[in-house]
């Protein structure tokens, strides 16, 4: 089985990324929060930060890339490939509004025969590799066959199905009856995505689709880094591994970021993720929560790490924590 570590924007950056791959490791590849091309055509200091080699060592990384426009696309995917890179994704999954309304992401599902004109441009110009990401509709899972007829027309690197539509952002079950048509009539290499959090849920998915051999884990892995190694039949993560895993993250972001509160404001988001880790975490989680102070901020982890036990059940809902 391969497992993927899913992008997701504003978190899993290269300083998330790497200490995931060094403390837990687990996954084949390391999918690169969306570039988003802009009218310069320049990529962001972030999206420089996220995409240098010195960044990626040691893992598989594919940068993903966010347009509904060809032209900008290709140019994209030209620069990737001078930094590198032999594969890159296609966003047709981010189900936020602000992506939506300007039909990028998931909204580019609205305009089925313009998505297919996009495809068959970028397919034929693009030397470089390229992958699908992608919802399985708007507003109605009906929408899904018509959108596997056009996936079908292209050579994909592989199709990465997460099974909801754009209106279920997050909320609701993946949709496996919807999934079953991709798994039936397919032809590009086939990925699923979607509420994977245990091997269990893992299990749970191959025993009925026992086809699937690729596997992509995104709030999963946030709520257990370690989530990767244990979908590959490793051991679970340990106390001594976490602090480690938060100390890297945590050094990387006070490197890179100026100021206690933009600092803090990403490791509240951290721990809104994975303090269920942690049993009897709770009061510790409102104490981050309201740390305005790194100083303060350490104290707290420094007592949580000592007092607190792992959770049995670390993918307990993060709400439970008080975060």
């Amino acid at each position: 089985m391969k497992i993927y570590h899913a992008p997701l924007e504003g978190i899993t950056g290269w300083i998330y990324r790497n200490a995931v791959h060094e403390c837990f490791g687990g996954f084949d590849k390391y999918f690169i929060p969306f570039i988003s091309p802009n009218q310069k055509g320049h990529f962001s200091a972030r999206e420089k930060k996220d995409i240098m080699a010195e960044h990626n060592r040691g893992m598989y990384a594919v940068p993903q890339i966010l347009t509904n426009n060809a032209e900008d696309f290709i140019k994209t995917a030209e620069k990737l490939e001078e930094y590198g890179y032999n594969e890159v994704n296609l966003n047709l999954g981010c189900p936020s509004k602000t992506v939506v309304t300007k039909g990028r992401g998931a909204g580019f599902l609205a305009d089925p025969d313009r998505l297919d004109r996009f495809l068959e441009e970028i397919f034929e110009k693009c030397s470089i590799k390229i992958s699908v990401k992608t919802r399985i509709g708007m507003e109605d899972r009906e929408e899904f066959g018509h959108l596997l007829e056009i996936y079908n027309r292209y050579p994909m690197e592989e199709l990465i199905v997460h099974p909801r539509l754009q209106s279920d952002y997050y909320k609701n079950v993946p949709d496996l009856d919807t999934f079953s048509l991709a798994v039936r009539d397919g032809k590009s290499p086939l990925c699923y995505n979607g509420d994977i959090r245990s091997a269990e849920d893992m299990k749970q998915l191959t025993d009925r689709f026992p086809s699937i051999k690729r596997i992509m884990a995104g709030r999963g892995v946030l709520m257990n880094p370690a989530l990767g190694r244990e979908l590959k039949g490793g051991s679970a993560a340990e106390k001594k591994e976490l602090r480690r895993f938060h100390d890297l993250v945590y050094a990387g972001y006070c490197e890179e970021m100026s100021g206690d509160r933009t600092i803090l404001y990403k490791m509240k988001e951290l721990w809104s993720y994975l303090a269920p880790v942690f049993a009897d975490s709770g009061k510790y989680a409102k104490k981050i929560k309201k740390c305005e102070k790194c100083r303060v901020y350490e104290n707290i982890i420094d007592e949580m790490f000592e007092e607190c036990s792992l959770s049995s059940s670390a993918a307990a809902e993060q709400e439970e924590c008080g975060m």
